[in-house]
């Protein structure tokens, strides 16, 4: 059912007519056939591969957009933007501190509309 004609092997009635190599050959191609879709379903049901490779895409994404910004970026400010960058990373908790506030800001106009 929904099979591709050209897919599908000799009638079996033409058996007889056929040699024993012809026939190998068959079963030769029906079990490279057979894996190969069970190789294909596989490598679908293979989630963790799945999803390193999506980790891997995002990251090459990301560190290309990077790489544009940078070099949008002036020269002058990127100096101060490196700064800015080494002491968020040695020291986030004021970052932390003015992310709750502005947090705790938008939800309180958010709940106090009609």
């Amino acid at each position: 059912m929904g099979q591709d004609p050209s897919q599908v092997s000799a009638p079996v009635d033409d058996a007889g007519e056929r040699t024993p190599e012809q026939i190998e050959a068959d079963i030769e191609r029906t079990r490279r056939d057979l894996g190969d879709t069970v190789a294909a379903v596989a490598a679908k049901a293979d989630v963790k591969a799945q999803a390193k490779a999506k980790v891997q895409e995002t990251r090459e994404r990301v560190l290309h957009k990077k790489d544009e910004l940078a070099a949008k970026t002036p020269d002058g400010a990127r100096p101060a933007t490196e700064r800015i960058g080494t002491a968020v990373k040695s020291n986030p908790r004021p970052l932390i501190i003015v992310g709750a506030a502005l947090a705790a800001f938008i939800l309180g106009r958010r709940s106090a509309r009609p």
